[in-house]
């Protein structure tokens, strides 16, 4: 029995409502109420309790949500029409809920992409895309030099989108192959960085979101796990800070 039992702080973070640091400040100042009564710091609950914060009824959603991790095979396009697309990634994996892919992959790309139901956490994702790491592993037509680990750590200034890549990091693995950490998502950017030095991708896999890792076959998809979804939170909610301090901090300036 103990081991269905959850400290109430826990909870709140593991369905997304706020952090665990953020729930024991709402319970110290009596804002939270399991079964109708003010808990004290570190209660835990079970499944069977009821609790509220500020009269609100918390229910723990993210069992009725899909959250899956997804190997997307080379020449499946992730959009949710399917009635243009024949080759796309919602028929591919024919879930029986309907689901969409947070951000997208290109067609001729492979490896990780996340797909939900939860449309709270797409935008809580897209609303920190340059604050989270993505990582990919990138062969491409040719002998990598260490200037071109250079220019492509450094950020490279891509014409058509009038956009410079924020530095990133960048490990040679072999003659052709490199490993990238972005923390930015500009369309096709690393084929555009490649380009610009006159590379040619031949072959790219995203293995990488954030705490996601690719551990599954190609063309498989599996949940996440609680602790998965819970790191995942906590990355999410630290990005949204910080993307509000430098907006503040723009407004400031100005």
């Amino acid at each position: 029995m103990e081991e269905n039992l959850k400290r109430i702080n826990k909870f709140l973070s593991e369905v997304g409502y706020c952090s665990r640091r953020e729930a024991d400040k709402l319970i110290d100042a009596g804002r939270v109420t399991i079964n109708g009564e003010v808990p004290e710091m570190g209660t835990k609950i079970g499944p069977n309790d009821v609790v509220h914060v500020d009269g609100e009824l918390i229910k723990n959603s993210n069992e009725d949500f899909v959250y899956l991790a997804f190997n997307k095979p080379v020449g499946i396009v992730c959009t949710t029409d399917t009635r243009v697309e024949k080759d796309n990634i919602i028929d591919f994996i024919n879930y029986p809920k309907r689901i969409f892919p947070i951000g997208r992959l290109d067609k001729p790309s492979e490896g990780l992409i996340l797909l939900t139901d939860d449309g709270d956490i797409v935008n809580k994702i897209l609303r920190a895309s340059n604050n989270h790491e993505k990582e990919y592993i990138v062969t491409v037509d040719k002998p990598i030099s260490q200037t071109f680990i250079e220019y492509m750590s450094r950020g490279i200034y891509l014409e058509e989108l009038q956009k410079t890549t924020k530095p990133c990091i960048v490990e040679k693995l072999g003659t052709n192959k490199f490993r990238i950490i972005l923390t930015q998502g500009l369309n096709r950017q690393i084929r555009r960085m490649c380009e610009y030095l006159t590379f040619e991708v031949e072959t790219l896999k995203r293995i990488r979101i954030m705490n996601i890792k690719l551990d599954i076959p190609v063309g498989e998809y599996r949940e996440l796990t609680k602790s998965e979804f819970s790191e995942l939170n906590r990355l999410l909610e630290d990005s949204t800070k910080s993307f509000k301090a430098n907006l503040t901090h723009k407004k400031t300036k100005s």
